[in-house]
């Protein structure tokens, strides 16, 4: 039975809320400069060389795929757009694609969708040129029980649907089969990625990391761009002034970098001091983190988790507050934050989703909070 917007909505009625969100053309046109100058910047062969040099080995094995699903995340400031990070196989965009149709917006929906599809395709063409894509596998650990999870159905229906035979599976699922990986007897030639082991060093990827770095499987998103992209202490490059000066970065591009990315620092322990008596202005997350993990406002932070933080090679970026908008819930208007996710392929956005919530981070718990469309103004 194909998967609907309601049966989800059912479901995990967290994940959508009711709201629609109107933004001005010129915050939305600063997003997409922003991130045009990171996409140049973080091109550039020193920087995408170092990057890589400083990762595991997996992310050096050669892929022509670009890496699909990047998320660029915003929050909307008096003084424009903040890039607040970078993030890899960025989820919920087939989700925010049928939240588009379901709030009658099937242009719109029908548009992204075929860029979904074709996104894959590409990934698929640049690795193995005219070959046939024949079987996709959407793999998470344990993927059933990933909070998700629906949105995996959701791209099994709509490979199927475009004549790609689909299927969700967990990394032991797979048998290795000299250079192929097998699922359920029969060759994968295409790995959506979902994992958040970025470098494939858990035990149970290392037959998918094997397949992948003899040739065998075209793994999309990949380590290399995990290295060269979502690695976050590249806000500090970002939103340093002199090292894009060093990197000789066009001026403008400089420009448009300085006004969008907050100033992000290594945390060093023998700064400990002045980083506790100035912590209120700082966001402490780790190099590596996803989905909020680990991540503390400084503000809400206890001794004995700093000093976990001294030790944990963290970054710490400057504070730029979520936007606020209020949104009917049960009859009642009730303010909530809102993140805004770029989803980018190849440098270009596709869709701009923005995720409602309170508290401290994007928590998916909020009643009346999820995410919500996005609308030019």
């Amino acid at each position: 039975m194909k998967t609907t917007f309601d049966q989800i909505a059912a479901r995990q009625p967290q994940l959508f809320s009711a709201a629609e969100i109107r933004v001005e053309p010129a915050q939305l046109a600063a997003m997409a400069a922003i991130v045009d100058a990171c996409e140049t910047v973080l091109a550039l062969p020193a920087l995408r060389d170092a990057a890589l040099a400083a990762a595991p080995a997996i992310a050096r094995v050669p892929t022509a795929a670009r890496g699909v699903f990047m998320g660029y995340d915003f929050h909307l400031t008096a003084a424009g757009p903040k890039l607040i990070e970078i993030n890899t196989n960025a989820g919920g965009g087939l989700l925010n694609a049928y939240l588009l149709a379901a709030r009658g917006h099937a242009d719109a929906a029908a548009a992204f969708v075929a860029e979904i599809v074709a996104m894959f395709r590409t990934e698929w063409r640049l690795a193995r040129g005219g070959a046939p894509l024949t079987r996709i596998a959407i793999v998470d650990e344990a993927p059933a029980g990933q909070f998700l999870a629906p949105e995996f159905e959701l791209f099994r229906e709509l490979f199927v649907a475009h004549g790609i035979a689909a299927a969700i599976a967990d990394p032991a699922d797979f048998v290795r089969a000299g250079d192929r990986l097998l699922l359920a007897g029969e060759p994968v030639d295409l790995i959506y990625n979902r994992l958040t082991d970025f470098y494939l060093e858990t035990p149970v990827d290392r037959d998918i990391a094997a397949v992948f770095a003899a040739g065998g499987v075209v793994l999309t998103p990949h380590p290399a761009v995990h290295a060269t992209h979502a690695d976050k202490r590249h806000l500090m490059t970002l939103s340093d002034p002199q090292k894009l000066a060093d990197l000789t970065v066009d001026r403008q591009i400089q420009a448009i970098l300085q006004a969008g990315v907050p100033r992000t620092i290594a945390v060093d322990p023998a700064d400990a001091e002045a980083l506790w008596a100035g912590r209120k202005r700082w966001f402490f997350k780790p190099p590596a983190g996803f989905g909020s993990r680990a991540a503390y406002r400084g503000d809400k932070l206890t001794r004995r988790v700093f000093d976990e933080i001294l030790a944990g090679h963290y970054i710490a970026q400057e504070i730029a507050p979520p936007s606020e908008h209020e949104v009917i819930v049960n009859g009642e208007a009730q303010t909530m934050k809102a993140d805004f996710r770029c989803y980018v392929y190849a440098g270009r956005i596709q869709c701009v989703a923005a995720r409602l919530y309170q508290g401290q981070t994007t928590n998916f718990r909020t009643p009346g909070g999820g995410f919500a469309p996005v609308f030019a103004a």
